[in-house]
Parts: structure tokens; sequence; C-alpha cells
């Protein structure tokens, strides 16, 4: 549902319980770490998210088979952590652990084989390699087709995932396309206020906005914001990516007031949430000099 304070609430709650009535090497430890490590991934505190992935992992090594599924769960989640902090050559190396764990022990056609070739793909976006990119979000679009029904957004994520690679290739009729078809489906399956549903606005938005046609752009980006203030928290760095879109949506119609407002409060929640020499950082610092300077 996104709300993610709640959720930690209740981790914490069953983690207290378990620490008692359990040894500190079970596996349903580790899966309790596990659930926390997630939320504080959501919630953009990706230090903590780490630290209780790797007390998850610490665990499973020691309790599971060296091909159990789960041990390819923890390290795909560490990898998305490390992928979030932009260190992707990390974030690499864990993924493709993970998947060749499920090569090994799943069927050819399992959804968790197409997780994995999904955070492969997106890291190779990350790194900026959109044909390798491109290859790995196929396949999992594949696997997923034949896995899941025609409405389950997981396809979403992929047909998303999909659009943002030919978006960066500079294809935005083809991105678009991809980006509506993930927003229909998330339109029937998640709640009004889901994060996914700010994402896909924001993404819609951020092809209308490299279109040129900024108030498409910006409408699209004014109803991601909205849901993403409702469920997230102050600092989270998604806040931030909104602020950023909203910017750069007023610089393209020439408000460079209004842009240097909404970039410099993106730029603040990013310092407060991401390390300093994150790619986001450097780029909204850049696109605040450019506005300083038609201004």
């Amino acid at each position: 549902m996104g709300d993610y304070s709640k959720a930690l609430e209740y981790y914490e709650k069953s983690h207290k319980i378990l620490e008692k009535a359990l040894p500190s090497n079970h596996p349903d430890l580790a899966s309790s770490y596990n659930n926390i490590g997630q939320v504080y991934n959501n919630m953009g505190d990706y230090s903590k998210a780490l630290e209780f992935h790797e007390k998850s992992h610490k665990i499973y090594e020691k309790a599971l088979s060296l091909n159990h599924p789960l041990l390819a769960t923890s390290y795909n989640n560490i990898g998305q952590v490390y992928n979030n902090m932009g260190n992707y050559s990390k974030a690499l190396e864990f993924c493709e652990k993970a998947l060749k764990i499920r090569e090994t022990a799943l069927p050819p056609n399992h959804p968790d084989l197409a997780t994995s070739s999904n955070n492969i793909g997106g890291v190779y976006k990350n790194m900026g390699d959109y044909s390798k990119a491109l290859e790995f979000y196929e396949k999992g679009l594949e696997i997923t087709k034949k896995a899941l029904p025609p409405n389950h957004p997981d396809l979403a994520t992929l047909y998303n995932n999909i659009a943002g690679v030919y978006y960066n290739m500079g294809d935005y009729s083809k991105a678009l396309e991809f980006h509506e078809k993930s927003h229909q489906i998330r339109e029937k399956a998640l709640p009004p206020n889901h994060p996914l549903l700010a994402t896909s606005y924001n993404n819609i938005g951020g092809v209308y906005n490299n279109m040129g046609d900024y108030s498409k752009a910006l409408e699209c980006h004014e109803k991601a914001l909205k849901i993403k203030e409702k469920a997230l928290p102050p600092n989270h760095p998604s806040l931030a990516t909104s602020y950023t879109s909203i910017g750069m949506a007023y610089f393209g119609k020439g408000d460079y007031s209004k842009a240097l407002s909404f970039l410099e409060k993106a730029l603040s929640i990013f310092k407060k949430s991401l390390r300093p020499n994150h790619p986001n950082i450097k780029t909204v610092t850049n696109s605040i000099d450019n506005v300083k300077k038609k201004m």
C-alpha cells in the first residue's frame, strides 16, 4: 500500500518476538531482517537497508544450501540496494550471483528468473549500456508473460523499464507506448495513492517534457507529486525526483523562478538522502546552474 512507516512498525514487532523465540541463526530471523531491509530500501534509507539485508544474508549462508532460492533472493536484494546507491559494479556482481542460483534451482519460466533478468537490465540501464539493458528486460518480459496474468503489476514494471531504456535512447514514441501500457495495468491493479502510480505519471511526464510538450509534462508530474506527498516520508529521494521533473517542465515553459524553486527543493532532499557523489546530485546541480544562466 506504500505506507512504509506502518510496515516498519509491524515488521519490528514481529522481529522482537522472533528474536526471543528462535535460535540466532534460524532462517525465519533472516526473513525478518530481509523484510525490514526492504522497507528501508523503499523509504530511501539505503545504508539501513544494506545493514539489514547483510544481517539476513549471513544467516542464510549458514543455514541454507549454496543453491537455495532464498540465497538468490538475498543476493538480489543487496544488489538492488547497491543499484539505488549508484554503486553499479557492486549491484551487477550481486544480481548476477542471484541469477546463477535461480537458473540452477528454478524451472525456466519461474517469475523469479524474470525478476533477476529485470534487475540486471536495470543496472545496465543505469550504467548507460542500453542494448544490454533491453536484452535483459525483454528476457524478463517473455518469462513474465508466460508466468503471470495480463494485468499483474510485475508486467507493468517490465513495460515501464523497457520504456525507460527507449527514453534514454531518445525513441520517445516507443517510450510513451510502453509507459502507457504500464500505467493502464497499474490503474487497474493498485490503490489510487500507490507510489508506483506516481512513478507512472512521473515517467509519462518525462517523455512529454523531452518531446517539448511542457504543459502535458507538468500535468503528469503534479499528479505524481500529489500521490508521493501522501505516501512517502518528507525526505524520500522519490519526492526529489518529482521536484526535479516539475522544475524542468517550468524551465521548458520559460518560467525560470518556478524552475529554480523546485530544483532547489530537490537538491536539498538529495543531499540529505544520497551519498555526496551520487549522479542525481550532479544532475540537479547542473540544472540549477543552467536556470541561473537563463535568468
